[in-house]
C-alpha cells in the first residue's frame, strides 16, 4: 500500500515553470480511501492540462478532470471538468520558480445530473531537476464551485485549504 501511495503522489503532477514558446503538459492523479465501521468509499481523480507559454512568465491553456467517487451500499457518482487557466510563474533561482494558476470552467456529476462552474487559485513551487524535469509542491489553495441538480437545491462550495493538502507532482516542459 505504501508503494501504491508513493507511486501516486509521484504521479501528481502539474504543468512547469518553462520559457517562451513552449508547450507544457501536465496533469495531477488523486485517490482516496476511507473506511469508518462498515462503510467504505473510494474516489479517484486525473485532471490533465495542455498549455503554451506566451511569455517568459505567463502561460495559458485547457484543462479537465474525470473522476469517480465510489461509496458502499450507494451509486457509483461521476465526475466531468472542462475549462482553461492562466499562470504566472517568477523564476526565484536557476533550480527554483514560484507559480501561481488560476483556474475556471464547467463541471458536472452524475449524481442527480447536477451542472455548474468551478474557479480556483493554487500557488506552488517548482523545483528545476534536469532536461526539463522537474517536481512541483503545492499544499492547497483557494477553491469555489457551485452545482445545480434537478431535484436538488443549489450547493455552493467555498474552500481554504492551505496547509491541509499536499501535492508532489512531476512535470515535462517541451520546447518547440
Amino acid at each position: 500500500m505504501k508503494k501504491l501511495l508513493l507511486g501516486v503522489i509521484l504521479l501528481v503532477a502539474t504543468i512547469t515553470n518553462a520559457q517562451k514558446g513552449s508547450i507544457l503538459l501536465g496533469g495531477n492523479v488523486g485517490f482516496a480511501s476511507e473506511k469508518i465501521g462498515d462503510s467504505k468509499s473510494t474516489s479517484f481523480e486525473f485532471s490533465p492540462k495542455v498549455g503554451y507559454q506566451f511569455t517568459d512568465n505567463w502561460t495559458a491553456g485547457i484543462e479537465g478532470a474525470i473522476g469517480t467517487i465510489d461509496v458502499k451500499g450507494f451509486e457509483k457518482t461521476e465526475n466531468y471538468k472542462i475549462g482553461g487557466f492562466v499562470r504566472y510563474s517568477t523564476p526565484l533561482s536557476e533550480t527554483f520558480a514560484f507559480y501561481t494558476d488560476l483556474g475556471a470552467g464547467y463541471q458536472n456529476t452524475s449524481l442527480n445530473h447536477a451542472k455548474g462552474m468551478y474557479i480556483n487559485l493554487t500557488p506552488a513551487l517548482f523545483i528545476n531537476m534536469k532536461r526539463g524535469f522537474g517536481l512541483n509542491f503545492s499544499i492547497g489553495g483557494i477553491n469555489y464551485d457551485n452545482l445545480d441538480g434537478k431535484n436538488d437545491p443549489r450547493q455552493e462550495r467555498i474552500g481554504f485549504d492551505f496547509g491541509k493538502t499536499l501535492n508532489i507532482g512531476v512535470s515535462k516542459n517541451f520546447g518547440l
